[in-house]
């Protein structure tokens, strides 16, 4: 099969391809150890960034390729002036069944309604200690209190499903696991935690340093006793979930490390200059913008869209001897 005979964004694996990440920013109000580096940032130009219209029209053409859940990521989402426009904008779209954002958490508690409002299903909240002392070590500046004020304020307004997502690195949040997984028991909330993984700007990243899952599900088990494994959402979905036997709610291990998740795959990614890239590690992109700002055609992006998830690779390859590390860290390529 040539690309050309591609009707929906098929790789060479058979994966079918139907969720989509769109970073709308570089930019974020921290700066976490694991994503970025401390000092001298260098953040794209704001005209190299994509307007609310360019990424509009962009998943106008993929949702016709089969794309049907969208999250928005950054850098933080929610530095994006506007963003509830953009929102609406995608939530108007037909074939768009599922919208989600991906936040820090430290600006929701301003947004969360009016976000709502607009169209937003669903928001993970990123939150990997309920210390102050553990959240300014991972993210090099105060706020712990605005997140957990931004997860009462995204109860408050109604989401479908409002998320926990903590990185797990050894040596460092292991004493976390119980406290998050009570804390999130006690408020109704799930909560997801996502081995380490080697898009740290400063490059420091080992695979010692990572907590694996099963790891954190003994602790849990110990704590508050067995864990069932739970039907996923979505087959493709990153996480193995599992619920508590004792009715305490649900909990998933998002293990890219240690348990691979690649064969079941169905995500590619907009950047929030126009980059479109079909993994996480990958080491090449497809410009999307130029297409968007020269004059291209809706067909010509959708060929470009065809031909970045045919030529996406069988797995990210971590730990293996020929992994190679992208260039770009996480907050540049959206989380």
């Amino acid at each position: 099969m040539t690309v050309a005979d591609q009707s929906s964004l098929l790789d060479q694996l058979g994966r079918v391809h139907r969720s989509l990440r769109i970073s709308v920013t570089d930019r974020c109000n921290i700066r976490c150890f694991y994503c970025m580096p401390n000092d001298n940032v260098r953040f794209k130009p704001r005209h190299e960034i994509l307007s609310f219209e360019e990424v509009t029209r962009f998943v106008e053409i993929v949702t016709k390729l089969g794309v049907r859940r969208l999250r928005l990521t950054g850098g933080e989402p929610l530095v994006r002036a506007d963003l509830p426009r953009l929102v609406a904008q995608l939530a108007r779209i037909r074939d768009v069944e599922d919208l989600a954002l991906t936040t820090n958490g430290l600006l929701l508690a301003e947004q969360a309604a009016a976000l709502r409002r607009a169209g937003l299903r669903r928001v993970n909240v990123s939150l990997d200690t309920l210390s102050e002392e553990t959240f300014q070590h991972i993210s090099r500046r105060p706020g712990l209190d605005r997140v957990l004020a931004g997860i009462a304020a995204a109860q408050e307004a109604g989401f479908e499903c409002v998320r926990l997502n903590a990185i797990a690195i050894r040596s460092l949040t292991d004493a976390e696991i119980v406290p998050l997984a009570r804390f999130a028991r006690e408020r109704g909330l799930e909560l997801r935690f996502i081995e380490y993984m080697p898009l740290d700007a400063d490059r420091h990243w080992q695979q010692v340093d990572v907590l694996d899952g099963e790891t954190i599900r003994r602790t849990l088990e110990a704590e508050f006793g067995p864990l069932k494994a739970a039907a996923p959402r979505h087959a493709s979905q990153p996480a193995t979930d599992f619920v508590y036997v004792d009715g305490g709610g649900r909990i998933g291990l998002i293990r890219p490390v240690s348990q691979p998740f690649c064969g079941d795959c169905d995500r590619l990614r907009l950047t929030a200059e126009g980059q479109i890239r079909n993994c996480l590690f990958s080491a090449r992109e497809w410009d999307a913008r130029r297409l968007l700002r020269e004059g291209g055609s809706d067909e010509e992006i959708a060929d470009l869209i065809r031909a970045c998830v045919w030529a996406k690779a069988p797995a990210h390859g971590i730990g293996s001897e020929d992994f190679v590390r992208p260039e770009r860290a996480m907050y540049q390529i959206g989380g």
